[in-house]
């Protein structure tokens, strides 16, 4: 039997987190397929080094107007609905904002669509978005734009969600969501975790760690507050344009590393995962790689009890959720994670459920039964 031709789609190689992650990935199962992708900064991803990338047209733009990227969605839109892929029998995109937007060009062709969410500027986090649109000083003015622009961006999303033949949610609340807002059905498989890459240590140091792209809807001040309250040790992994804010309000006890971007490949992350005393997140996450990343490191997940976090954390057993984003509500989760004896290894055990290897062997099997 013929092997099928396949093609990568994702929206953005240009900052690495969860859903970069889950790209590599997607090309560790289909080693062969191309990736496409609007943008691609190759300095930010050594390991994508001799994979064939192939981007749109927007590449070409000078390398300032690039790094404004988030700024320009409506032609991202055309970027995908104008590439070729009329070469492959499956199109398998990684999507949370534009990537479902490519075209099927033969009737035989099928489009799979791995969903991170459905794009959280359009649809579940409007509101949020509209309030701390995450721009800094070009804040008021996108304010004043979101409203113009995002309900034909919108119409322009359920349409190209309505030609995808099978979704996959990274998570229930994801799954939630697609129902919800495309109205249909998705298949669950969470996003994979080397956690065999971590090496948690038996005796935990008095810290706690926070990680990720510092952006003001992922609420790090909550969690900078509420260290800086309880006069506890924390060490926070990452930069954005919420990072001048988190230095302000920060107290003597926490520690900055502003070269870091979220990547837990990087290996001052990865130790401090393997010996803090816990992690810390007060952000409604679609799913939250790191928080499995810490469990694998040992370290219990202190978390807001909602979403993707539901998929990843028992309260109690591997981790303590809240249930308010206040600075009052992280203090008490704090406290009582120190009244908790969590075992490590226990912790290392619950994380293997997300696996690398699990969700290999299901993203080929979601590939080969769609022939």
């Amino acid at each position: 039997m013929k092997q099928p031709k396949i093609a990568i789609v994702c929206d953005f190689l240009t900052v690495p987190g969860g859903a970069e992650k889950v790209v590599y990935a997607l090309h560790e199962a289909f080693p062969s397929a191309p990736i496409y992708t609007a943008i691609y900064n190759e300095e930010r991803f050594p390991e994508f080094k001799g994979v064939d990338i192939r981007t749109t047209w927007l590449q070409k733009l000078p390398k300032k107007i690039r790094a404004m990227y988030k700024l320009f969605p409506t032609m991202q839109v055309k970027a995908f609905q104008k590439l070729d892929l009329s070469e492959f029998d499956i199109i398998l995109t990684s999507s949370y904002l534009n990537a479902n937007q490519v075209q099927k060009t033969r009737p035989d062709q099928v489009l799979i669509s791995y969903c991170h969410t459905p794009a959280r500027y359009y649809w579940s986090h409007y509101d949020e978005y509209r309030k701390r649109p995450g721009y800094g000083k070009l804040d008021p003015i996108i304010r004043l734009l979101i409203p113009l622009f995002v309900p034909s961006q919108r119409k322009l999303d359920y349409e190209a969600a309505q030609k995808v033949d099978v979704f996959i949610a990274n998570s229930t609340e994801t799954q939630k969501r697609i129902k919800q807002y495309y109205g249909k059905p998705a298949t669950v498989i969470h996003p994979p975790v080397d956690v065999n890459r971590f090496e948690p240590s038996r005796e935990r140091e008095d810290f706690y760690v926070t990680v990720g792209r510092q952006l003001p809807y992922k609420r790090y001040d909550l969690v900078v507050a509420a260290c800086t309250k309880l006069g506890v040790p924390l060490k926070v992994f990452g930069t954005g344009p919420a990072h001048d804010e988190l230095v302000k309000i920060a107290g003597p006890t926490v520690q900055f590393y502003t070269d870091r971007f979220g990547d837990a490949s990087d290996a001052e992350l990865e130790k401090a995962l393997n010996h803090a005393k816990g992690w810390i997140y007060a952000a409604e996450e679609d799913f939250g790689i790191v928080q499995v990343e810490a469990l694998a490191a040992g370290a219990p997940v202190i978390t807001y009890g909602k979403a993707g976090a539901l998929d990843i954390v028992d309260d109690g057993e591997s981790g303590v959720l809240f249930h308010e984003q206040t600075v009052e509500a992280i203090t008490e989760a704090i406290k009582k994670t120190e009244t908790i004896n969590f075992l490590p290894g226990t912790l290392r055990r619950k994380a293997k459920r997300f696996d690398k290897s699990l969700f290999l062997t299901k993203i080929r099997n979601v590939v080969s039964n769609s022939l």
